[in-house]
């Protein structure tokens, strides 16, 4: 497993805080849907990435709390009014994952060709070493 970081015990404590805040928020009604993670990270000021992977108990105890049945309130199911309207946010949604795998594909040619510059850098590395090396020899 993966050390925590050095900041670990404050952010355990504000997402603690965080998570017993929107589990409030939900209990009062002030708040029409369960709690997501992105507003347990926004609430806490913690990445997303450091919940998954330092803080399971906070995920489980979110998960439990967004679980069907947990609370007297319906689970989050969407109704359509039209067809048009979920063609329209289904669109929505394609145009978002779109976006989001332009960025990931524009990130991974960028440490692509990172890599590849390191390589070329360690290669000429290697052949001015071998050719000091041999230069020393003689």
């Amino acid at each position: 497993m993966t050390p925590k970081p050095a900041d670990s015990d404050g952010a355990e404590v504000r997402l603690e805080r965080a998570l017993a805040v929107l589990i409030q928020r939900a209990a009062d009604g002030t708040h029409r849907q369960a709690p997501t993670i992105a507003e347990l990270c926004r609430l806490a000021h913690v990445s997303r990435n450091s919940v998954y992977r330092y803080y399971p108990g906070i995920l489980a105890k979110l998960k439990h709390h967004r679980a069907p049945g947990h609370r007297d309130e319906p689970t989050r199911a969407r109704t359509f009014s039209s067809p048009h309207v979920e063609s329209t946010e289904l669109h929505d949604q394609i145009t978002k994952m779109a976006a989001l795998v332009d960025h990931y594909y524009s990130a991974y040619r960028e440490v692509r060709a990172l890599l590849e510059r390191r390589e070329r850098e360690l290669a000429e590395l290697r052949r001015a070493r071998s050719t000091n090396l041999a230069a020393v020899g003689r």
